[in-house]
């Protein structure tokens, strides 16, 4: 076994969207897991979900969720966010969802305006949990 396959374990379910690129949904290394940025998709279609930044955003975390929970983490385990979102003036709005699955302390994060996201979603979020 290559030394790289001991540090590093993918972890990916069916439940939240197939990579679209040459990337695992989460690698789980050691008690740390890594989550790759996770857009609004329909797990089941691969298609955006309809509906603006709210609905976005909760199909995010939806996806997060499936991420954590097949690796045997939740919410609960999040210690650190990074939020993408296409216009600042959503932050409000995602901010509102995003306080729903946290209790204190929140984890630590940063959010970020960008140009773009991939399939030209409105909201891409990261994150990393300690196991």
């Amino acid at each position: 076994m290559a030394i790289w396959q001991k540090v590093r374990e993918a972890v990916s379910t069916p439940k939240a969207p197939a990579a679209i690129g040459p990337y695992s949904q989460a690698i789980k290394s050691g008690n740390m897991l890594f989550l790759s940025g996770q857009i609004p998709l329909d797990p089941a279609t691969g298609a955006l979900v309809p509906g603006g930044i709210e609905a976005q955003t909760r199909q995010v975390f939806t996806n997060i969720g499936a991420i954590l929970e097949a690796a045997g983490a939740s919410f609960g385990h999040v210690v650190s966010a990074t939020v993408y979102v296409a216009d600042m003036n959503d932050f409000a709005k995602v901010n509102e969802i995003y306080a729903t699955y946290f209790t204190a302390p929140a984890p630590a994060r940063a959010t970020v305006q960008v140009a773009r996201l991939p399939k030209d979603s409105l909201v891409e979020i990261q994150v990393t949990a300690a196991l």
